[in-house]
């Protein structure tokens, strides 16, 4: 009698944190966590958001992870009833990445700061979420993963590391493992910081390379195309001016998911098979990618869609890796008609 009182207690505590403040903030303590490497992140802690309801069978939950350096509270504007996923149908938990400044962090960390930050990978990420999901939330399973850019790597990492935990998986723009290309673009931004005057090994006054950092990013974004069609001289100039007010991100942090990015490789414990990694997977994927995607190229998403039969969905844009901007309405129409398969 009491073991049953004691589990009525936990599911409805379980209940209300599914349910309270839905959109705010709210954070996860997962004690020492212990990474893939052998080491510990201290006192870890992970932020998430929920939106809508959790139905009474606990089937409509989807994972909604952050893309590269992005937060919770930026993907707000991917949910809602005309959005990406649409919370009136699905319960949706947006849960932002280690090293994103949010969760624990270089550049929040007490005990580990800065570079003494223990470098991750997207394994980690993946395993700290399934650990507040199962033993925060009380969430035994998924209705699907829904990740654009690095939230669509996740998404990749999702589908092999806990095969029979999620029914649906849709990587956007995302990547299995990143192409030699990919691998160039990331650590010409690792170098960028690094080798300023002002990094210090990570114990810089001022955030170092921002400007750099900047002009890499809207170099590859889009395509030329696109970006002469919708900048001016003038904007370029401007954009740059604004830099000391509105960028934001911790070098820091970005380093380290940087190279959680870089390390990515789904076919890791698979004796780097991609063969037997698609072999894992049993969800049904739906992989959209962007054909003039100069941030995260294709190729290898396109290949491991072809290993596991996945319809693919192929924009042929001109704003390449920024496709909300051209084609939001046909991957948010597209979404939603492979959820309700």
């Amino acid at each position: 009698m009491k073991f049953s009182i004691l589990l009525v207690l936990a599911a409805l505590v379980a209940f209300s944190c599914v349910t309270a403040g839905a959109q705010e903030l709210k954070f996860a303590g997962l004690g020492d966590f212990k990474l893939v490497n052998g080491e510990v992140i201290h006192d870890c802690r992970i932020g998430y958001r929920t939106f809508g309801h959790l139905n009474a069978s606990r089937s409509n939950a989807i994972l909604l992870p952050t893309w590269a350096n992005g937060t919770s509270d930026q993907l707000k504007g991917s949910v809602g009833p005309h959005a990406l996923l649409d919370d009136s149908k699905y319960f949706v938990i947006a849960i932002d990445a280690l090293a994103n400044g949010v969760s624990s962090s270089p550049s929040n960390s007490a005990s580990q700061p800065h570079m003494f930050f223990p470098t991750i990978t997207v394994r980690d990420m993946v395993n700290s979420q399934h650990q507040l999901l199962v033993q925060i939330l009380a969430i035994q399973h998924l209705k699907a993963v829904v990740g654009v850019s690095m939230g669509g790597m996740q998404t990749f990492e999702w589908m092999v590391a806990y095969p029979t935990f999620i029914d649906v998986a849709i990587p956007i723009v995302g990547s299995p493992r990143l192409a030699p290309y990919d691998l160039l673009h990331w650590q010409t931004e690792i170098d960028a910081i690094e080798q300023n005057p002002a990094w210090n090994h990570g114990e810089y006054t001022d955030n170092p390379s921002r400007g750099l950092e900047f002009e890499l990013g809207a170099l590859i974004l889009t395509t030329p195309d696109r970006y002469n069609q919708t900048h001016t001289s003038r904007d370029l100039f401007d954009d740059l001016g604004k830099l000391n007010v509105n960028y934001t991100t911790d070098a820091n942090n970005k380093i380290r998911q940087v190279e959680a990015m870089m390390a990515l490789d789904v076919s890791a414990n698979f004796g780097k098979d991609m063969a037997r990694a698609a072999a894992a997977v049993k969800a049904r994927v739906l992989v959209i990618v962007s054909r003039f995607d100069h941030v995260v190229t294709p190729q290898p998403a396109i290949e491991f869609a072809a290993l596991i039969h996945a319809p693919l969905i192929e924009l042929d844009s001109d704003c390449g890796h920024s496709y909300g901007d051209c084609d939001s309405a046909r991957i948010n129409a597209a979404v939603a008609e492979f959820l309700e398969k």
